[in-house]
């Protein structure tokens, strides 16, 4: 089948609907050759989408070690292809090609305001900056001959040598904000306690009451004891630097999913430091990966939950959009405190010690001891986990969408008239979903999203409108990454075309409000919104992806929950806040009082549909026809 748009033709052979074999990258210079782009585009077809699957990483072989995720499932690279173009799953995003001339060739006319944060804070002594990426999707295969692995993105091709540009280092980000103090934001009294990361490229004043990963681990924030990094891709000696420096012989445990030769680069990685061990996941369920981002860090002050979205490595705290829960720094209880005391009104202690539980680590023993020692209370967010497994009865309702659906059954809002509120998913990579749209999305998995409070009346007749938002090629074209961004948005084209019905829900990621247009999300955010998009039901913040692997799937006719992957996220629910509704935030950097309430969604809403030109991003297709904000063509052949 032969498909053409205005980035490129390519055609899928019959084999496509089986595994897919790897991808080779061969650096390209245009002017040089103007016809090499198609050739390339389109003489290899067949190795491009019948591709291998590749259960693991392969390391670069350069001095940077850590894997980069750009998906569950990552494209491989030949070893034809020059080093420059290697990358090892998610290494390739830490060191992409980028830009040192014009970090903003699309800065917005917002962009050239004055700065006027609602929280002001004090200059800081380090760099603040870090590099944004995204990275971790998953490909959910239905099918059994389907299979759902990591493999590296394709590299970008450039459309002509002499063009030598270079993305921002992550020593430029000292320019971030460096007038700001994070712990004067906290300090501020934001009551949700989300926020997005700071963004190396972007307007200052869109970096005001953001985070990044060194303000996390700052001194100001605690006196770090001890820590547990929970996620799916790392880099642990960029993981150790990003520690201050009087913190880096702290105990860290390391919680990873990663088998066979994977599992042993990251031992070696973590060899040369003698206070990080590693813990293992189990992943009993076949294609399941561990894809939680979470930190645990103990204090002498405290202790103190972070769930965000982001890898631990350079790349992804770079360039892309995410998002961050940071918890209270909750005390310690008094001594002789039962083992239920210092609950919160969401059951968020027995909720993370249960997720913890279910990892069957005993490693993960003694962190489960130090949460029982604390006092959970002030918590205000709801928490919402995958653990991979079969669940029937009760056991059902504790993970996935059936957690959020029993959530959102027992404390949404009961008003009439929500019954046909829209519901909004955004997201950055896509599973396998179905032959059509009721194999699991508009139904069990929207039966979940539309659920009201138990008593309330639902009216089957109303179509609930379903806005699901997912980069163009245009948005990754124009991003401040260009192409090698869509390295973190592994939607392929084998599952694709299997699911065309599935675009025609499609809407732009647009984000002018938070200043992040141009910073390709790796965020994953659902919402229930009001009609006229001015007020939330309710808002997740996740690491779950839109695929039946992160959220679950029924089984035997309803009666059993199927997951396969370690997901980790938090539901805000208006009551919980003393609420009915949440207010959408518009002016998020206006520093207005009567703002404090209203909810900062970190999009654009309503969003826009997909016009008629608009194509998805598939990340293993060339496009060729335009080159993207540093000159650059994307080639995986």
């Amino acid at each position: 089948m032969s498909q053409e748009s205005l980035h490129g033709k390519w055609t899928v052979s019959s084999s496509d609907e089986e595994d897919p074999a790897p991808l080779s990258l061969q650096p390209v210079k245009k002017e040089e050759h103007p016809d090499k782009d198609r050739a390339i585009s389109h003489g290899k077809q067949t190795t491009l989408f019948n591709v291998k699957q590749e259960p693991e990483h392969t390391p670069k072989t350069d001095k940077n070690k850590s894997y980069m995720e750009s998906g569950h499932n990552k494209p491989s690279v030949s070893g034809k292809t020059s080093n420059k173009f290697l990358g090892s799953g998610s290494e390739e995003r830490k060191n992409a090609p980028s830009n040192e001339q014009k970090r903003l060739p699309f800065m917005t006319s917002r962009d050239s305001g004055t700065t006027t944060p609602a929280v002001k804070r004090k200059k800081e002594s380090e760099n603040s900056g870090w590099c944004l990426s995204s990275s971790d999707e998953e490909t959910d295969s239905e099918h059994t001959g389907e299979r759902a692995t990591r493999r590296r993105s394709p590299s970008p091709k450039k459309r002509k040598s002499e063009v030598e540009k270079r993305s921002p280092s992550p020593g430029d980000s000292q320019q971030l904000d460096e007038s700001l103090n994070s712990w004067d934001l906290l300090e501020g009294g934001e009551p949700f306690r989300f926020y997005l990361n700071k963004v190396t490229g972007i307007s200052n004043r869109y970096n005001a009451g953001a985070l990044n990963i060194k303000d996390i681990l700052s001194p100001l924030f605690g006196t770090l004891k001890a820590s547990v990094q929970f996620n799916y891709c790392f880099d642990v000696k960029w993981l150790v630097k990003q520690y201050p420096p009087e913190f880096r012989s702290k105990p860290l445990l390391i919680v990873h999913g990663e088998k066979r030769e994977s599992k042993v680069r990251l031992h070696e990685e973590a060899h040369p430091y003698e206070n990080v061990r590693l813990c293992q996941a189990k992943l009993d369920i076949a294609f399941g990966t561990h894809h939680t981002k979470m930190m645990l860090l103990l204090y002498e002050e405290g202790f103190r939950v972070v769930i965000h979205t982001s890898n631990l490595i350079h790349d992804d705290w770079y360039q892309k959009t995410q998002g961050i829960w940071l918890s209270p720094l909750y005390p310690k209880l008094p001594e002789g405190s039962s083992d239920t005391a210092g609950e919160s009104c969401t059951n968020f202690k027995h909720d993370l010690i249960e997720y913890l539980v279910s990892y069957r680590s005993p490693t993960l023993n003694e962190w489960i001891n130090h949460i029982k020692e604390y006092d959970l209370s002030e918590t205000r967010v709801y928490l919402i986990g995958s653990s991979p497994g079969r669940y029937q009865g009760a056991q059902k309702e504790k993970w996935g969408h059936l957690k959020l659906r029993k959530l959102l059954s027992e404390h949404a809002s009961s008003d009439s008239g929500e019954e046909t509120w829209p519901v909004i998913g955004q997201y950055s990579s896509i599973g396998s979903l179905g032959a059509d749209k009721t194999k699991w999305l508009t139904s069990e998995f929207q039966q979940t999203l539309t659920t009201l409070q138990k008593g309330v009346t639902f009216l089957p007749k109303h179509e609930i409108p379903l806005h699901l938002i997912y980069p163009t090629v245009e948005n990754v074209r124009t991003s401040l990454q260009g192409y090698p961004a869509g390295g973190s948005l592994p939607y392929s084209i084998q599952t694709a075309q299997k699911q065309l019905w599935l675009h025609s829900y499609f809407h732009k990621w647009s984000a002018d409000v938070t200043g992040r247009t141009h910073a390709m999300p790796h965020i994953k955010t659902y919402a229930r919104i009001s009609p006229h998009f001015k007020e939330l039901a309710w808002f997740v913040v996740t690491s779950a992806n839109l695929s039946k692997a992160a959220w679950g799937s029924m089984e035997k006719n309803n009666t059993q929950l199927m997951i396969r992957s370690y997901e980790l996220g938090v539901l805000f629910l208006p009551s919980a806040f003393n609420m009915k509704t949440f207010t959408v935030q518009k002016n998020q950097f206006s520093g207005s009082k009567n703002s404090a309430m209203s909810f900062p969604v970190p999009f654009d809403v309503p969003p826009e549909r997909y016009s008629g030109k608009d194509k998805p991003w598939i990340w293993n297709i060339p496009y060729t026809y335009g080159p993207d904000t540093h000159g650059n063509i994307w080639v995986p052949s």
